[in-house]
């Protein structure tokens, strides 16, 4: 007991070292899904909370009343849709946290989950921009290239949209090229930190591993950048037939709540790759893109370019635009065709 205990405790200090200095409501909505139990359970730990309101179509009490005996300061709640339970979560939050939807199964591409996650997603936006319009949305219901600008057409709609507040969560791509990075170089994973530009689907996913100062070439560069790529596949094989990747994009979610959170209060040089809406290649009609991301107490405070990368780099990006060029017109066109 007490050996989980130090470790629970050295667990808590190096996710979320500081201390919160300001209220801070959160709310997960698919609180009591794969995805969303974890990271509620992350942000329970994270002492910036000090409201944690989980939604879910089914069992969020449950996972609210579970998560809350846990002996940190953040008071939880759990509210189904009945009594207007998704307005009551929504109010008053400074972070909205969306893993809400179906996961991938075995032979499913992101492109397979859009017809039900769009529906579910422009439905929660549309709450978001009633009850809570002024919040940072955190969105990781996947295909987040289409689910983000979903949302951005929903927050349109209702005259509410702040670009500076609606995120693509692409943390989980970051973490894991520096994970995989650090396999082949055999060092500590805490100390890669590979930018991911483009999107967060197969080839829109971008790992810019020479501004890393560190080198592959040839097939050692090809796998490395297809597991980047692909590393959901990868899980999901895995699991066989049981899930995605849950557990490490719940890690993945909390780390970019987290840091966020940070900037909110006052923390300066808070820099995360995040998909938003970018001025870098609105020029070829994308207008959403994944690139490091300056996070202040307004949201976005400043897009990064992408900056120096080599000629195998650029040919990864021009790939990728083709293909997220795609993605977000569908996105934008079934808010269209499905107000």
């Amino acid at each position: 007991m007490l050996a989980s205990r130090q470790i629970f405790n050295a667990c808590q200090r190096r996710a979320f070292s500081a201390s919160a200095r300001q209220a801070s409501k959160v709310t997960v909505l698919g609180g009591a899904g794969g995805i969303g139990q974890p990271l509620s359970l992350l942000m329970k730990l994270n002492p910036r909370v000090t409201e944690l309101a989980l939604y879910a179509i089914k069992g969020g009490p449950g996972v609210a009343a579970d998560i809350g005996h846990i002996n940190t300061k953040s008071v939880v709640t759990g509210y189904l849709p009945d009594g207007d339970g998704l307005e009551k979560a929504l109010t008053g939050a400074e972070v909205v946290l969306v893993p809400a939807g179906v996961p991938r199964k075995p032979g499913m591409t992101r492109d397979d989950l859009f017809n039900t996650n769009a529906s579910i997603v422009r439905d929660i936006a549309k709450a978001c921009a009633n009850a809570c319009p002024d919040a940072n949305i955190l969105v990781i219901s996947n295909p987040v290239n289409s689910t983000v600008p979903i949302c951005a057409e929903i927050f349109k709609s209702k005259g509410v949209y702040n670009p500076k507040r609606l995120f693509g969560v692409t943390t989980l791509d970051v973490v894991r090229a520096s994970r995989f990075i650090s396999q082949h170089k055999g060092t500590d994973p805490a100390d890669e930190n590979i930018t991911v530009i483009g999107g967060h689907s197969g080839a829109t996913i971008v790992p810019l591993l020479s501004q890393s100062g560190y080198s592959l070439s040839g097939k050692d560069f090809d796998d490395f950048v297809y597991r980047v790529q692909f590393g959901g596949d990868e899980v999901v094989k895995a699991k066989d037939g049981a899930g995605s990747a849950t557990l490490s994009m719940a890690m993945a979610g909390a780390r970019f709540a987290e840091s966020l959170l940070k900037a909110a209060q006052g923390q300066k040089g808070v820099v995360e790759p995040t998909f938003v809406d970018s001025p870098l290649y609105k020029d070829q009609g994308i207008d959403f893109f994944s690139s490091k991301v300056e996070l202040g107490p307004n949201g976005v405070e400043k897009i990064h370019e992408v900056g120096k990368i080599t000629p195998e780099e650029q040919k990864l990006l021009d790939a990728c635009l083709v293909d997220l060029k795609k993605n977000i017109a569908k996105g934008v066109e079934f808010v269209k065709k499905n107000p």
